[in-house]
């Protein structure tokens, strides 16, 4: 059976929402930075003043000018490969 990109996208964000063992913090940052490209697109939000709105506002603004199509393509690919790691 053939899974669309929509679909193995949602595949994967279940597997990371199940993960056993939490990431680090900065693997944490890498997919969420690619969650918000790939459901969202381009950071369409003022930077926030607290710091742990910063650093994730600062993770996802890196992303500016990939198209959701790349995002969703890098988080099942990056998933995959946590997979290992955090399962």
């Amino acid at each position: 059976m053939y899974l669309s990109m929509d679909e193995k996208f949602q595949t994967a964000c279940q597997q990371v929402r199940n993960f056993t063992k939490r990431p680090p913090d900065s693997d944490m940052l890498e997919l969420y930075s690619l969650f918000k490209q790939a459901t969202i697109g381009n950071i369409n939000i003022a930077k926030p003043t607290d710091a742990k709105g910063k650093v994730k506002w600062d993770a996802w603004n890196t992303r500016t000018g990939m198209s959701q199509v790349e995002a969703k393509k890098n988080y099942i690919e990056l998933a995959r490969n946590f997979a290992s790691k955090y399962e």
